[in-house]
């Protein structure tokens, strides 16, 4: 079972945590707890998608407990859209690198906001912020994306 879905539960992990040996921690935390209650998978749906839900909550664990920005932030400022256009020239991994760059708690916000569909009310409850410094974070997500983005562009227009 690890070796099978070794990938794709790293590709999760990884949107979250940029450091390799913490995002093989948190993955390999997600599996022992997937062993762990082996005996509560129903065969209802899925067996990726439970297991997918189970390294998600070992993320989110991890993510709140080492979330360095914790302040209640509540600033919000108008959401600042990524134009299509923008990112239509660059490769997945550039944007996922692009991404793995925002400071911690601005790309767990994205990344459970953008990424698994999560509502501000949701990702406050998890990360144990308040909804307005969960749309703070997102807006600021997007307007540091947006920026390295456009700077990406005129870099690789030269």
């Amino acid at each position: 079972m690890y070796h099978l879905f070794y990938p794709r539960m790293m590709g999760v992990v990884r949107r979250y945590i940029d450091e390799e040996m913490q995002a093989e921690e948190v993955l390999n935390n997600g599996f022992l707890r997937a062993f762990q209650k082996i005996g509560q998978y129903t065969f209802q749906g899925s067996f990726e998608g439970w297991l997918r839900k189970i390294v998600f909550h070992a993320v989110s664990d991890f993510v709140k407990q080492n979330i360095r920005y914790k302040e209640k932030i509540m600033l919000v400022e108008k959401d600042q859209l990524i134009h299509k256009d923008h990112a239509e020239g660059l490769y997945y991994n550039q944007l996922l690198s692009l991404v793995q760059s925002l400071p911690d708690a601005t790309r767990a916000v994205f990344n459970l906001y953008i990424m698994e569909g999560f509502s501000h009310k949701e990702i406050g409850k998890m990360l144990g912020i308040s909804e307005g410094t969960s749309k703070w974070h997102l807006s600021e997500g997007r307007r540091m994306l947006k920026d390295k983005i456009e700077k990406l562009e005129l870099h690789l227009k030269k």
